[in-house]
C-alpha cells in the first residue's frame, strides 16, 4: 500500500468513526426533532462515503488514476453536506443550510469521477 493509500484510507476511517459517532449521538444524546434527523442525514451519507473513499482508493490501485481527486470530492462532501447539518444541529446558523447543497455537488462529482477513473482503468480484462 502505498503512502497516499495509507493517507486516504486513515481519513476514510476517521471519517467513518465520526459518521458512527454522530449518528449514535443524534439516538441517544439529542431530543430536538430537527436536530435528531440532521445528525442522522448527515450521518448516514458520510458512512456511506467513507466507505465509497475506500472504493476509490481501490480502484485507483487497479486504474492508476482519479483515487486522489475521487476521495478529495468524497470527503469534502462529508465535510459540507454533514458538516453544515452537523452544525445546524448543534445550534449553528440556519444559512449553513444553503451549504449543504454543495456537499451534495461534491458527492455527485465524486461518483462521476469514480465511474470514469474505473472505465478508464489501463488494467488487462481477465
Amino acid at each position: 500500500m502505498t503512502r497516499q493509500d495509507r493517507m486516504w484510507t486513515a481519513l476514510a476511517a476517521a471519517s467513518g468513526f465520526l459518521a458512527v459517532a454522530l449518528g449514535a449521538f443524534a439516538a441517544h444524546g439529542v431530543a430536538d426533532p430537527q436536530a435528531k434527523e440532521w445528525l442522522r442525514l448527515g450521518s448516514q451519507y458520510q458512512i456511506v462515503h467513507a466507505l465509497a473513499v475506500l472504493a476509490a482508493v481501490a480502484i485507483g490501485r487497479l486504474a492508476g488514476r482519479g483515487a486522489g481527486v475521487t476521495a478529495t470530492l468524497f470527503l469534502a462532501g462529508a465535510v459540507l453536506f454533514s458538516g453544515s447539518l452537523y452544525a445546524m444541529a448543534l445550534g449553528g446558523p440556519r444559512w449553513l443550510g444553503a451549504v449543504t447543497p454543495l456537499g451534495g455537488a461534491a458527492f455527485l462529482a465524486g461518483w462521476v469521477c469514480l465511474g470514469w477513473s474505473a472505465l478508464r482503468s489501463r488494467q488487462a480484462e481477465a
